[in-house]
């Protein structure tokens, strides 16, 4: 029973490491921000129009099949051109998801060139005020080389993680919001079921920066 309560301890422990990676994702986002606040408004927008349309898409989807049905028992002409409508719509719908993807993804890929540019300037701006002592001691120049090697890739891996976090929440409330319709416990359920998704998602994302911390390579022992 005591191995088993460690083993639950440890488990709350590592789940806890791992959420504690969330709180760079401000710092994140404000150096994006700093690096080009268009550009970060551009993918902040893309991101709340990526997550509240597939729940509208849905319910378009919904009305399509009313307007069908409506259609089919009626007969009538006016009830055809709405329920063409409704299909009109969701067409306009999934062309604006495919073009808000499209959007994001040509953010992200001008940040990660300006946010590369931006982090080396800072680095090279820091390294003018450091001794010479500092740069003689290897695990110090490690970590800057490492800092000037993931400049374009990490900064913007934790920003777009941050918007993932808002899109998905986006979307999850919008279909609770359609869901709540018909049943409450199918919120619930819906609910439910993201949370296990979630903490795997953590617990595997925090494992893996942990290794990456522990495995990164040395690329000099001691600079000269």
């Amino acid at each position: 029973m005591a191995a088993r309560r460690q083993r639950i301890s440890a488990r709350w422990r590592d789940l806890g490491r791992s959420l504690s990676i969330y709180q760079y994702g401000r710092r994140a986002v404000e150096l994006v921000w700093e690096t080009n606040w268009r550009l970060t408004l551009a993918l902040g927008g893309l991101t709340i129009v990526a997550g509240l349309l597939p729940a509208a898409i849905a319910y378009v989807g919904k009305l399509i099949v009313d307007g069908v049905v409506q259609a089919a028992q009626s007969g009538l002409r006016a009830d055809r051109m709405a329920a063409l409508g409704y299909l009109g719509l969701e067409a306009i719908l999934v062309a604006i998801m495919a073009g808000g993807r499209q959007g994001l993804s040509l953010s992200q890929s001008l940040l990660r060139v300006l946010l590369g540019q931006k982090v080396n300037v800072l680095i090279l701006e820091k390294a003018l005020t450091l001794d010479l002592a500092q740069f003689e001691d290897s695990e110090f120049y490690d970590k800057m080389t490492q800092a000037r090697r993931e400049a374009s890739s990490r900064p913007l891996s934790m920003a777009s993680r941050t918007f993932g976090l808002v899109q998905d929440g986006l979307a999850l409330i919008t279909y609770g919001g359609l869901l709540l319709q018909f049943s409450g416990w199918a919120v619930l359920l819906l609910l439910g079921a993201t949370i296990p998704a979630f903490v795997a998602e953590t617990y595997f994302a925090g494992a893996a920066f942990r290794l990456f911390k522990c495995d990164r390579p040395k690329t000099v022992s001691k600079p000269i």
